[in-house]
């Protein structure tokens, strides 16, 4: 499927009902998630079993199913969040796993993690557990952070390197009452890491 095709597919998952401040919970666009799971698809990061880490209605799990991903599973604490997400999966004839838990239980270990992991405006560090959570399961990682992020992430996942970053635009609807545009662009970059160290038999 090409990536365009993708993200006509991906604009029909639903976004959160009841959007979460503490929880940072943007909806993620079709078009960078389009973008950040064809990468994985290319780079043949989707042949095995695929994690999406604080998933929230499942759009980045759903593109992973939609581009042949083994097993999908997301992940989220929110139960709102995840009966819209197993609403959105079903209505895009997708194969998906839904489990509530903090990342910090998440179980097993896979292949490929996808993932739109808070930025931290909110509450500083918030990304950091589930960065450490798939370096602790996965062997390559898809991750969306705030532009600036790299000599963190850098030094943050060592041993693990970086093999690819670029820069996206991430569009932002007027989500909470502190917002004061209808819609605001905030620069944000694609990684793609390698857990070179870690190889598991997956769940």
């Amino acid at each position: 499927m090409r990536q365009r095709h993708l993200e006509i597919h991906l604009e029909r998952v639903a976004g959160f009902n009841s959007p979460s401040t503490f929880l940072e919970q943007y909806s993620t666009p079709a078009t960078l998630a389009a973008e950040l799971v064809h990468l994985a698809f290319m780079k043949d990061d989707l042949m095995d079993s695929v994690y999406d880490l604080g998933c929230g209605t499942g759009i980045l799990a759903i593109a992973a199913a939609l581009l042949g991903a083994g097993k999908v599973v997301g992940f989220d604490i929110d139960t709102n969040a995840l009966y819209t997400a197993r609403k959105n999966a079903m209505d895009l004839h997708t194969n998906i796993d839904f489990i509530c838990c903090r990342v910090e239980d998440v179980p097993g270990n896979v292949h490929t993690v996808i993932m739109n992991p808070p930025f931290g405006a909110q509450m500083k560090g918030s990304d950091r557990p589930f960065l450490r959570k798939a370096l602790d399961i996965a062997e390559v990682i898809y991750s969306i952070h705030n532009t600036g992020s790299y000599d963190f992430i850098k030094k943050f996942i060592d041993p693990a390197v970086i093999t690819d970053r670029y820069h996206v635009g991430f569009p932002i609807k007027r989500t909470f009452k502190f917002h004061k545009k209808d819609m605001e662009v905030v620069n944000v970059e694609i990684y793609r890491i390698e857990n070179r160290f870690i190889k598991r038999d997956y769940y």
